[in-house]
């Protein structure tokens, strides 16, 4: 699995405006009761277990609940993760390779699951927050199941309840750092959005 397979499964989870609440734990349960679709850029930086940067890249990305995605690597390299409420398509342009999974197995217990849509978070992870710090309030995430990538996620909300900034500590003793703007809650977005049809000639895997 590369990188950005890898990191999708980070990706899946980070999303957009918030109402204004107190606290990151309203922010949070806000983001899963009121957004149903979401729009933004995004930048994504790659720490390895020193905190040097690996890797720096940037897109954006189109969300549609329940399990409908749509996220679009730039820079450096072009990729394209696809979400169409049944499967998940990895596209590899320069390596015109597909990966195709189905969903459930795609996000299964991972970060995904944290704002998959349902009301069960406390069931499947540990959340507490870790206060203020610089200009956003944290909310930190661990899974109760350790057989996952990750060790914890912590979600940086804004004051006023926008999900600004995601970083995910993996079992790899890497560090992922994501960051959004020009946040957009609930626009509407075409149905071709999610779907995808492998490009003539290219190396379809399902796995």
């Amino acid at each position: 699995m590369n990188f950005f397979e890898r990191t999708f499964f980070f990706l899946f989870l980070l999303f957009l405006p918030c109402m204004a609440l107190a606290g990151a734990m309203n922010s949070l349960k806000s983001f899963i009761k009121d957004t149903r679709v979401a729009r933004a850029t995004f930048s994504q930086i790659l720490l390895d277990k020193n905190s040097r940067i690996i890797q720096e890249s940037s897109g954006t990305m189109q969300f549609e609940r329940p399990g409908k995605f749509r996220w679009v690597y730039e820079k450096p390299y072009e990729q394209l993760i696809i979400g169409d409420g049944t499967k998940v398509w990895f596209y590899d342009r320069d390596l015109n390779q597909v990966t195709v999974r189905k969903l459930d197995k795609a996000i299964g217990s991972s970060p995904a699951a944290l704002l998959a849509g349902d009301n069960t978070i406390e069931l499947n992870f540990d959340l507490s927050e870790t206060g203020l710090q610089g200009e956003l309030e944290w909310l930190e995430a661990k899974p109760k199941i350790k057989e996952g990538s990750f060790e914890l996620i912590r979600l940086g909300f804004t004051p006023t309840g926008i999900l600004k900034a995601v970083v995910v500590k993996d079992n790899f003793g890497q560090t992922t750092v994501i960051t959004f703007s020009r946040l957009e809650k609930n626009p509407k977005l075409a149905p071709e959005t999610f779907k995808f049809t492998p490009p003539m000639n290219s190396d379809v895997i399902s796995d």
